[in-house]
This record gives C-alpha cells, sequence and structure tokens, in this order.
C-alpha cells in the first residue's frame, strides 16, 4: 500500500470509530472528514511527519484567510482527537496539535429578538381570504415550535410524528412529538435525548398542521415534510423561515438560531433559572448558558434607562 493509501487507510477507521463506537451523527462525522481532508491538503505530508509547527503553520493560514476563530477552534479540536487516536495505532512523539490554540474570539452575544418581535415573527400571517395551505400550516407549527421550545434546527428537521418502536436493524428516532403529553422528544448534541415542553400556541399550530398533513412520500413518520412530500431539511427550513421573517416586515436577518436565542432569552428573563434554562437547551455545561445572564442584564440595563426617572441626564 501506497502513501496516499495508508493516509486514506487511518482517516477512513478513525471515521469508522466515530461512527461505530462513538456514535456520532453522521453530519458530525462529515465535519471531522472535512476537517482532516483540509489538514492533509494544507500538510502535503504522512500523518506521522506532521509536527506541532505544521499545525500552528496551518492554523494561521485558515486565519489569515479570514475563518473565524471558533471554527478554527473547531478544526484544532478535530485534529487533536485524530491523533490521540492515531498515537495508539502507530508510534508518535507527540499529539502535534495538543496545545495549539485557536486565535481568540471576539466577545459577542448571541441575537435575540424581542418579545413583541419574537411573538408578531411567529404568529405572523399574511392576509388571505381563504384558508390556510398546509404548507402555510406546515410554516406556522415549526416557527411556534421553534420558538415556544427552544429547538435546534436540526432537532426540529428530526422529528417524527409519534414515538414508534424501530424495527431491526433500523436506527432509533431521533426525536418525536408527544402531543397529549405537551411535550417534544430530541436528541442533541452528544447523542444525549431530552424532554422540551410545547406551549399552547405551538401546540395549536401543530395539531392544525397535522389535521391536513399528506402522507409522506416514503411512508415516513417525519413529523415536518418539504413540498415534495419528504422529510425537510434544515436548509429548506432556514430558507422557509427567512422567506417568512421577510414576509413579516422583520428589518433583521432572522435564522432558527435567533429564535432558540430568543427562548432562552425570554425563558431566562421570565424565569431567572439559568439551570431549568440549561436542561431545556440540553447544554452540556452550565458556561454555555450563561452567556444569556448578558443578554438578560441588557434587557434589564434598557428597561432602567427608559423607566427610571433618574437613569439619564437631563
Amino acid at each position: 500500500m501506497d502513501e496516499r493509501a495508508t493516509q486514506f487507510d487511518w482517516l477512513a477507521r478513525y471515521l469508522g470509530q466515530l461512527a461505530s463506537q462513538r456514535q456520532l451523527s453522521p453530519l458530525t462525522v462529515a465535519a471531522y472528514r472535512r476537517d482532516l481532508l483540509e489538514l492533509d491538503a494544507l500538510a502535503g505530508a504522512a500523518w506521522q511527519a506532521i509536527g506541532a509547527a505544521d499545525i500552528r503553520r496551518h492554523a494561521a493560514q485558515l486565519h489569515a484567510r479570514g475563518l473565524g476563530a471558533r471554527s478554527i477552534a473547531r478544526k484544532l479540536s478535530s485534529w487533536r482527537g485524530f491523533f490521540d487516536w492515531l498515537s495508539q495505532q502507530v508510534p508518535l512523539a507527540a499529539n502535534p496539535a495538543a496545545g495549539v490554540r485557536a486565535p481568540r474570539r471576539p466577545h459577542s452575544l448571541p441575537k435575540a429578538l424581542s418579545v413583541d418581535a419574537a411573538v408578531q415573527l411567529v404568529a405572523y400571517a399574511a392576509p388571505r381570504r381563504d384558508a390556510p395551505t398546509p404548507f402555510e400550516l406546515c410554516n406556522r407549527a415549526m416557527f411556534e415550535l421553534l420558538y415556544s421550545s427552544g429547538l435546534r434546527v436540526s432537532e426540529l428537521a428530526g422529528l417524527d410524528i409519534a414515538y414508534a418502536r424501530p424495527g431491526a436493524g433500523a436506527p432509533a428516532p431521533l426525536g418525536w412529538l408527544d402531543l397529549a403529553a405537551g411535550e417534544v422528544i430530541v436528541t442533541g448534541k452528544g447523542n444525549k435525548m431530552r424532554r422540551v415542553p410545547v406551549g399552547s400556541h405551538a401546540a395549536a399550530a401543530l395539531a392544525a398542521w397535522l389535521a391536513v398533513r399528506p402522507p409522506a412520500a416514503d411512508g415516513g413518520p417525519a413529523l415536518f415534510l418539504s413540498q415534495r412530500a419528504s422529510r425537510v431539511s434544515a436548509r429548506v427550513i432556514q430558507l422557509r423561515l427567512a422567506a417568512h421573517a421577510a414576509r413579516a416586515g422583520t428589518t433583521v436577518s432572522v435564522h432558527p438560531h435567533v429564535l432558540r436565542h430568543s427562548f432562552a432569552s425570554h425563558l431566562l428573563q421570565s424565569s431567572g433559572d439559568l439551570r431549568a434554562v440549561q436542561e431545556m437547551l440540553g447544554h452540556a455545561s452550565i458556561g454555555s448558558t450563561q452567556v444569556y445572564t448578558a443578554l438578560d442584564f441588557q434587557h434589564l440595563a434598557a428597561a432602567y434607562d427608559l423607566a427610571h426617572p433618574r437613569a439619564k441626564a437631563k
């Protein structure tokens, strides 16, 4: 086996281990593959010949090309994990990616709509004389659920109508709706499942959609469908939401994660319960959730500036 074939054989074995043993999702495995192929293209050398100086140089090249610090950090994590695994297969002097840090990330807060703007967006319906179409009811249900339950767009796309025990050899469902219980069960990052409540407005929108939902083209249980009656993709959801926001007259760019951020921010403003918000978002670390406390402070500071008679100099 020549050097290039050996290079790709190690890569294939590692990706297979991620899928079979660590049970990472196909999308996550694909991301690892892209990161490692990029390293292979940058290095142009056998895996065992890559050193720490090479990794630092490659990270600097990516930064010079305009790649964000978050993306570079993800690539370094992918490379670090691969070399940890490779060191168990062949002798390595050290993990070349260990200790190499990504550029410092600028501190930024997630975008969130105001309560009024979020409610107006998900509740918006274009003026019409006849009944809404199934397509419009599907959109309404998706957008209400995104804001009601703070789902990631991939979690929304993966929902089934209800739980069904998988057949022999079939994959377990990623998530499903339990309308009677008023909740959705979803599989988030790290293959962790969680239950999230569904609000009354989202439940009503879901019931209206289910009443007119056509059979899926493949006969499957997908909750939300494309216009071709196949399971809706994350990209289609993004495009539909952007078009809906434009029709509603929203002046800012809106994507599914904006509704997730809005859900978290508004829930924290009302409850102050950081742990509950962490559970509903599916964050492994409370630190990921704490960013919303800054958003909450911004909300309180704005309210103070508007309401307190001594907030600003006359």
